[in-house]
């Protein structure tokens, strides 16, 4: 049993399966990348086998980020991570414990004459410079007397030996946070008519609907078009309703999203809603009545004749000669239908006795009620696709974590610097020596500068 547990540790601390792992990480997204849509991928899974289809359908290739094989190479990945850092740490943590005395063997042996320094003064007098150019350049140092004289020890930057240990900290805080938001995330799509609020979503990957508990209202939609017809920009100015309260405004445009209640929205799409209004004008008498904005469906009232009006089409372009509505108006005395054109004039001008011919085409047929068509408006919907990710914050964390962890291994060395003085007959040899994780050469410079110092100071 033991045998099997020790191989199954070294399985998991090999680098080869990180390199392994990795791999087929990087794999997975770029498949992920070029993978059809879902109807797409359910209409290929159904032409397979059964046993192919359970399969496919089982790691969800059609939507690799939450897919079975995502998740597993995840938790491979982390306790590959969690393995090696534990068999990494009793080295380090040895090293990072490491006495400051007595000194490394052979610290002291073949010095350059440049790093040994010979006065001829008393130590008593010597020490205190030593002490203050130690303290100036490295901050607290460490001070050990013996029967050869006195060792002096100064260090930088121990906590970068835990670097390497933040770097895995924080992947795996990533890998968390991406777990947690493929789990317990949602995404999904809105539609709203313009002045309209909806607080139903269609979640994507035909996953049925999602009932939020607030809801989005379109104020105003927005659209600019080039010359040649396609779409500079769109933009929604949305409101967010709950418990009966408009709880915050914003504008939405693409690349621009706003968040509400833990949802982000992004503004996707538009189009135009297969309702459309007529804006109708009318005079009584030759004196100006009223406008109003109707739909199919619509009925309003005429105080002025004691009628009502119900509004039986709205066309953008009936037989080729324009926009027209249909008005179907009701008194006590009377009910007449009627069309109203919007380029009347100019089909008169071409037919010249056509309301004779044909009466329904008088827009002023119920007298003294003469109507106007000014113009047949599309409404647009804006198209929302809205995304909560409650591993967002995790992600955002392993990511500073890693930009930390990278500079505290790669910028920060762990330098440790030793003194030695020793009194040598009537003179005073004083011999610096130290050591460094990496950057040697960085390490020599500064204790080329610290020897300079100390002869400045003995010298003044």
């Amino acid at each position: 049993m033991s045998i099997e547990k020790h191989s199954l540790w070294s399985f998991f601390s090999s680098v080869k399966l990180t390199i392994t792992l990795l791999g087929l990480i990087v794999l997975l997204f770029i498949a992920g990348t070029f993978i059809p849509p879902h109807d797409v991928v359910q209409t290929f899974a159904n032409q397979l086998s059964p046993t192919a289809a359970k399969v496919f359908l089982f790691f969800r290739l059609s939507d690799l980020y939450h897919s079975s094989l995502f998740y597993i190479l995840m938790t491979l990945l982390s306790i590959n991570l969690i393995i090696c850092s534990i068999n990494r740490l009793p080295a380090l943590w040895k090293q990072y414990k490491t006495p400051y005395f007595p000194e490394p063997a052979g610290l002291f042996d073949n010095l350059p004459q440049s790093r040994i320094i010979t006065v001829d003064k008393e130590i008593s007098k010597i020490k205190p410079i030593v002490e203050s150019c130690l303290k100036k350049n490295y901050g607290h140092i460490s001070e050990i007397e013996e029967r050869r004289g006195y060792f002096f020890y100064a260090q930088r930057g121990r906590f970068s030996l835990l670097g390497v240990y933040i770097v895995h900290l924080s992947i795996l805080i990533m890998i968390a946070g991406a777990i947690i938001g493929s789990i317990f995330g949602l995404e999904a799509d809105i539609n709203i008519k313009e002045g309209e609020s909806v607080n139903v979503a269609n979640l994507t990957k035909g996953n049925g609907l999602y009932k939020l508990d607030f809801s989005v209202r379109c104020d105003k939609f927005t659209v600019e078009f080039y010359k040649d017809g396609s779409p500079k920009t769109y933009r929604s100015d949305l409101s967010f309703i709950k418990n009966g309260q408009v709880e915050r405004q914003g504008t939405l445009l693409v690349n621009h999203p706003l968040t509400f209640n833990e949802f982000r929205f992004y503004q996707s799409t538009y189009g135009i809603a297969p309702e459309i209004k007529a804006i109708v004008t009318y005079t009584n008498a030759g004196k100006k009545g009223g406008s109003m904005t109707l739909a199919a469906g619509d009925t309003f009232d005429l105080p002025e004749s004691k009628a009502r009006g119900f509004v039986l089409r709205v066309e953008e372009n009936i037989m080729h000669i324009g926009p027209a509505i249909k008005l179907k108006i009701v008194s006590q005395k009377k009910s007449i239908q009627f069309w109203v054109f919007q380029q009347l004039d100019q089909i008169i001008a071409m037919n010249p006795n056509l309301l004779t011919k044909m009466p329904m085409f008088n827009p002023g047929l119920f007298q003294p009620l003469v109507f106007s068509l000014n113009r047949i408006e599309q409404t647009y919907y804006t198209g929302l696709h809205l995304v909560r990710d409650p591993g967002v914050p995790l992600v955002a964390l392993g990511g500073l974590l890693m930009v930390a962890g990278l500079i505290v291994v790669f910028f920060i060395q762990y330098q440790r610097l030793w003194v030695f003085m020793e009194q040598e007959d009537a003179k005073i040899s004083i011999s610096i020596a130290g050591r460094s994780n990496r950057n040697n050469q960085q390490l020599q410079k500064k204790i080329d500068y610290l020897c300079k110092r100390i002869n400045e100071e003995i010298k003044a």
